[in-house]
């Protein structure tokens, strides 16, 4: 029997923070108390928040550390690890990585080969204990590509694999309706001229009406035959959700309009919305901002998607900006609603039997600071 006791901590419940201790045994939480209840050999949080941990539910992060430079790829085995390692110190404790699949001009990570090799150096990694975070598979379908629903069905036997995104980043689409922001984006990326950028934009727009459809069904009946949860990336207009309703999606990933995250609201899908977008005040690409829905209420769920150490931030951020967000419901953007968005039952909140999945946060100064973390009672950061 291994147990560990937190005393002196204000203890971040799914709707109140108590002052209090924490009592964790095998890995499970055991025991919540108001006041000093524990005192021999227990360890002082001084006062310090204990938050569940954090659930990613949509992180880019592994590429930055799989394709660190342009045309350099690191070793898989050694990329995971250390994506692992500054997600755990982030407080996230269950991630969802993400691989995209769908090859477009340029693009060398989306290639099926080297999305396997992230997949299977996270399984092996896994396996062999190696990771402090709990990690699991978010498969990225762009699915205006001809290679799409092949690479799909190649993970469809990976037990990792939690979730799938309908993404569509086609010019004049989604996230770029409007073309000009498409050039901005796309153009600094790659460094195209004004003449092979229209060209691009053509054969992109070309491939849209020639796959986006087919491979849009073809990934849909994937997902519901294997029970695998569906989020339906950057939908702008209520045909855009009605679409995704249709298709029994459960997530709204990043809707871009205020409409479209009224219209999936209303239709019960998780809103969720990028962290970064918090932190910075808006879109980079000009979209809705997440802290304009967080006031309408519209709100359900951040993800760090690029910054690991975002999500964190910018919950505090929320519950210090937006007056209907106290702290627990800030909290329960970045952990218990996920963790229901993502059929993860036995995680999320601080509650009598389920994992001890838990982050100290020193939270007085401007950013939070991460002091420690455990997974099922184990310290990992």
């Amino acid at each position: 029997m291994i147990e560990v006791v937190f005393s002196n901590a204000r203890l971040v419940l799914a709707n109140e923070v108590v002052d209090g201790d924490l009592l964790v045994r095998d890995g499970l939480i055991v025991d919540i108390s108001s006041g000093s209840k524990y005192r021999s050999g227990s360890l002082d949080c001084d006062s310090d928040y204990l938050i569940p941990g954090l659930i990613e539910l949509h992180t880019d992060h592994l590429e930055a550390h799989f394709k660190p430079r342009p045309k350099v790829f690191w070793p898989a085995e050694a990329a995971v690890p250390a994506h692992d390692a500054q997600i755990a110190a982030s407080g996230i404790t269950t991630v969802f990585d993400a691989l995209r699949i769908g090859t477009t001009k340029g693009d060398d990570i989306s290639i099926g080969s080297k999305s396997r090799q992230l997949a299977q150096a996270i399984g092996e990694a896994k396996a062999a204990d190696c990771l402090r975070a709990d990690h699991l598979l978010h498969l990225r379908c762009e699915l205006a590509c001809e290679d799409t629903a092949r690479d799909a069905e190649t993970f469809l036997g990976d037990p990792n694999l939690r979730l799938i995104s309908l993404m569509d980043h086609t010019p004049g689409q989604r996230q770029f309706t409007r073309i000009a922001k498409f050039r901005e984006y796309y153009g600094g990326k790659s460094g195209m001229s004004e003449p092979d950028m229209t060209a691009y934009i053509a054969e992109r727009q070309e491939s849209h009406q020639r796959y986006a459809v087919p491979n849009r069904r073809c990934v849909v009946n994937m997902a519901k035959e294997r029970s695998i949860p569906l989020a339906s990336h950057d939908d702008a207009t209520l045909a855009h959700v009605e679409e995704a309703v249709e298709d029994g999606v459960s997530i709204a990933e990043f809707p871009t309009t205020v409409e479209a995250a009224t219209a999936s609201r209303s239709h019960g899908l998780s809103v969720l919305m990028g962290a970064p977008n918090v932190v910075r005040g808006g879109s980079h690409s000009g979209n809705v901002s997440a802290q304009a829905l967080a006031e309408l209420d519209l709100l359900d769920v951040l993800s760090s998607d690029y910054v690991p150490s975002s999500l964190l931030h910018a919950a505090f951020e929320l519950s210090r900006r937006v007056s209907s967000i106290d702290v627990p419901s800030a909290m329960r953007l970045v952990t218990l609603n996920p963790a229901r968005a993502a059929c993860l039952e036995d995680r999320g909140e601080i509650v009598v039997g389920k994992r001890a999945d838990l982050v100290r946060v020193h939270a007085d100064a401007a950013v939070p600071v991460v002091r420690s973390v455990w997974r099922e009672g184990r310290r990992v950061a």
